[in-house]
């Protein structure tokens, strides 16, 4: 591993100062894939900035219902927390599906969305990638397996997939990414703020540099809004999605779709937010048929690779399940 300085900050300010001041800096909070990539030779950075201590481990209810999420709150205790798990269930299913319970104790909120990707060819520095070394090339691209990369979304430059299941129940869920940098604040929607990879696949976010991941925030939600998380993978423990679905439904008086949010994760460069599905199936009795219509025009988009084909028909058959599960017996 290569030496670094290291650097504990008092206050979000001074962390973003030392940022902007230390060129080759990182972000350290539970570093459960930092160090990882450290290790690899992946990264290898100049400085290490240790936010674990800064006052960002709060969960804390809003006055308008809003759920504010600080960064540095540890994986297990958001997923076991009263009001997520009343809430937002799908946060709390996402959350429980992503990890062993040992990294879950470690991981945090703003490291969890900041997870980079589980590319073999990524990992492995010996092998081309656009995304490790820009212009390299890609080496699924050039002939590898590509059984687990994206179906949606990808480019010349890169196929590799989001690993993160909680950034799609966000994403579902409407919720905002508070940043903090040299400049001041802003808000990002969790829809926006992981890229594609068009020509510049390095870049797996919208955050700027030095920027820092402060909190994230939930909408207002009523206990008892149906919302669930599904993952299809290879083990049934410890593994990363090949496709998952988050979704949050919301139905009138009527039984017609008032309120949708989907998302896939495993089928794209970030989570894929199904717009064309929800745009289908908003206004409409959530029948099967319609469910599956809407799952085929959100899915018509898909560029398979040679190996993933069946990712697709796994998708569909995945959303398609878990809205009936939300709605219920006809």
């Amino acid at each position: 591993m290569k030496p670094f300085a290291y650097v504990r900050p008092h206050s979000v300010e001074e962390a973003a100062e030392a940022h902007a001041g230390r060129p080759g800096s990182r972000y350290l909070g539970g570093g459960t894939n930092l160090v990882d990539l450290m290790k690899l030779g992946v990264e290898r950075p100049e400085t290490l900035i240790d936010i674990s201590r800064l006052p960002l481990d709060a969960i804390e209810e809003l006055p308008d219902g809003a759920l504010r999420i600080g960064a540095t709150v540890r994986n297990s205790d958001l997923a076991a927390h009263p009001l997520v798990r009343t809430r937002y269930p799908v946060l709390s299913q996402a959350l429980l599906a992503g990890a062993s319970g040992q990294l879950r104790n470690i991981a945090t909120t703003g490291g969890n969305l900041l997870q980079r990707t589980r590319c073999p060819f990524f990992q492995d520095t010996s092998k081309p990638c656009n995304k490790r070394e820009p212009g390299s090339g890609c080496g699924a691209r050039a002939g590898g397996t590509d059984r687990d990369f994206a179906v949606l979304g990808h480019s010349a430059h890169c196929v590799a997939t989001n690993p993160s299941d909680m950034a799609v129940a966000l994403t579902a869920l409407d919720a905002t990414i508070r940043l903090h940098g040299a400049d001041g604040a802003r808000t990002v929607p969790a829809a926006d703020f992981h890229r594609l990879p068009g020509v510049r696949p390095a870049e797996d976010t919208v955050i700027r540099p030095g920027e820092l991941i402060e909190a994230v925030v939930l909408p207002p939600a009523p206990a008892g809004l149906p919302s669930a998380y599904r993952k299809a993978r290879d083990r049934a423990s410890y593994a990363f999605a090949l496709v998952s679905v988050a979704a949050v439904l919301e139905l009138s008086g009527g039984g017609q779709v008032r309120h949708i949010g989907l998302a896939f994760g495993g089928l794209a460069h970030r989570p894929w937010r199904a717009r064309r599905a929800e745009a289908e199936l908003l206004g409409t009795a959530p029948t099967q048929e319609n469910i599956g219509r809407a799952m085929d025009a959100e899915l018509s988009a898909a560029e398979p690779l040679r190996d993933n084909g069946f990712k697709v028909a796994l998708a569909r058959n995945l959303a398609c399940s878990v809205l009936k599960g939300l709605v219920g017996p006809e």
